[in-house]
Formats: structure tokens, sequence, C-alpha cells
């Protein structure tokens, strides 16, 4: 099984997981006039299947007790239980986001959700698995919640940026952040207690339980959408062959970032790798900034705000890379 054996090789893992988690979102906005609903199951599976492949590899390539096959005979089953579980928190906290987006626009429902996420997990997660310097990391995290806070300043001053949020919208933000933060400690409990589940392992039960739990959280919202109208399961079925491949594709990116996290989290402790994984806000300023250009024509306040939030971002990855000591 593949392991850091140095800091360096897990603070790359660790940025790479921000950066997938900071761009699988690109793969919706290249499908056109497809409901996400439906664009979400490909996606489910996608995550899944990564999860499988890198265990399979990665995982499996020192045939011994810790990998991938071995490792999930000896777990206890709570330990399973609990990885599942998370899978389905950040399952139903990721469809809630992208509703709340299109209620409230990414500049209030980002900042929000991820913002109390980091947070929540981090705290949580430490609490469960007290690795590193506490003053470290808390000023790690809270540099990062910053840098998400300028994120949603930046989006918020740009001009086409008119849209107001409800009371329903932000309810969504709230309860969101609430679950994406949970999913962690959750995994925490399973990689830590007991006859634990290892990184790869943990991954693969993670992505199991949303997929699954797919069937309950995204087809109710199938039937009783947030926004927009009720959609058939059958229209997945009629989707375009373009949208599927897409949304695999955006699934792929997302569990790799996810399993580079957990395997971080082996060396450096869930709450460090969760801290810096989850300023991927940050990568999807960048996304907007040079690939979509949404800040062609704005004014100097969301320059200032971006370039602040890039300071604040790299002063988080420093100092949680310092907590590590």
């Amino acid at each position: 099984m593949f392991t850091p054996q140095s800091l360096t090789i897990a603070l790359l893992m660790m940025i790479t997981s921000a950066v997938c988690w900071g761009s699988w979102a690109n793969t919706y906005k290249g499908v056109k006039n497809y409901r996400f609903e439906l664009f979400y199951w490909d996606y489910a599976v996608g995550i899944f299947l990564v999860s499988l492949i890198l265990g399979h590899t990665m995982g499996s390539s020192g045939h011994d007790a810790s990998s991938l096959v071995n490792n999930i005979h000896s777990a206890d089953v709570s330990n399973v239980i609990h990885a599942l579980i998370g899978g389905a928190l950040f399952n139903l906290a990721n469809l809630l986001l992208v509703a709340a987006i299109d209620m409230a626009g990414l500049a209030v429902a980002f900042p929000i959700s991820i913002g109390i996420a980091l947070v929540v997990g981090v705290v949580l997660s430490y609490a469960l698995q007290p690795r590193g310097d506490a003053l470290f990391l808390a000023l790690g995290v809270a540099c990062a919640f910053i840098a998400v806070i300028l994120d949603g300043k930046a989006y918020g001053a740009l001009k086409a940026s008119g849209r107001s949020a409800s009371r329903k919208s932000i309810v969504v933000c709230v309860i969101s952040g609430i679950l994406m933060g949970l999913w962690a400690p959750f995994m925490t409990h399973a990689m830590t207690r007991g006859n634990s589940l290892g990184p790869y392992s943990a991954a693969v039960f993670l992505t199991m339980g949303a997929l699954l739990s797919c069937f309950i959280w995204n087809i109710y919202f199938m039937k009783h959408p947030l926004v927009g109208e009720p959609v058939k399961f059958s229209d997945l079925f009629r989707g375009p062959v373009r949208g599927h491949l897409l949304g695999l594709l955006g699934g792929f990116i997302w569990g790799i970032g996810t399993v580079f996290n957990l395997v971080a989290a082996s060396f450096t402790g869930v709450a460090i790798s969760y801290a810096i994984g989850q300023s991927a806000p940050v990568v999807a300023a960048l996304w907007g900034i040079f690939a979509w250009k949404e800040f062609a024509n704005s004014g100097p306040r969301a320059k200032l705000y971006l370039t602040l939030m890039f300071v604040f971002y790299a002063l988080a990855i420093f100092l949680v890379a310092r907590a590590n000591g």
C-alpha cells in the first residue's frame, strides 16, 4: 500500500485533493440543458469506480496486511458502517450545496457552506484524533476560513452578481455546511478505532455510501427538487452521451482528490488533511478567473478580494504544514 513517507509528499497530496475538489464542478459546466440530479448519477458511479481502481493499484502494491482486500477482511464492521454513513452524509451535503448555489448563487452558498464545513470537520476530527500542534492548526483553519469568505466577497463584488439570498437558501447553506463537515469525523473514527480501515478501503466504503444513498437522497430531490420541476428516472437514459461521460469524469476528479486526502491523512491526521482539502473554493475561483473569465470585467474591489484570498490561502497551507511539526 502506498502511503506518503514525508511531509512534502503528504502536502502535495493534500494540495492535489484541494485542486480536485475545487475542479470537479467544471465538468457540469460543459453540459447543456441537463439537470444536475441526472448528471449526479454518473458522478456518483465515477467516484466509486475511481476509489476501486486506486484501491486495487496504489492500495494493493504490497500485498500485505494493509493492502485493500486484506484490510477490508480484518476491519471492524463498525468502522465500515462509519465510513458508509460518512459517504451518505457527504452525498446529502453535496446535493444541498448545489441546490443552494442555484438559489443564492456561488457568492453566498460556497462561503457559508464550505466555511461551516471547514470549522466543523477540523474541530471534530481533531477531537477524535488530536495529531499536530493545535495552535498552528487553529491559525491555519482561521486563515483558510478567511480565504473562503474573501472568495465569496470577490464573487459578490462582480457587477453581474445581483442575486439576493432568501431565508430558505441560507438555511439550506447552513444545513449543507454542517453535513459536509460531519463526514470527516466519521472517517476519522473509521480510520483510527479498533481494527481500523486503511485510507484506500475507507475511500471505497465512503464512495459506496455516497452511491447507495443516491437511491434515497437523489431520488427524493428528483421528485421534490428545491429548484426547478421534478424529473423522472427514465430521463437519465435519454440524457446526452456527453452528459454521462462528463458525469463520470467529474466523479473521477472528486474521487481522486478524496483518496489522496485520506492517504495523506494517514501521515498528518484527518484534521490537518481535511483543513487543506476544504480550501477548494479558492481553486474554484482560479477556474472562474482563467477558464470561465468570470472576473474579466471586475472592478478593483473584486481584484483586491482575490489577491487577499490567495495570500490567506498560502498562509493557511504554511500554518497547517507547521502544525504537523
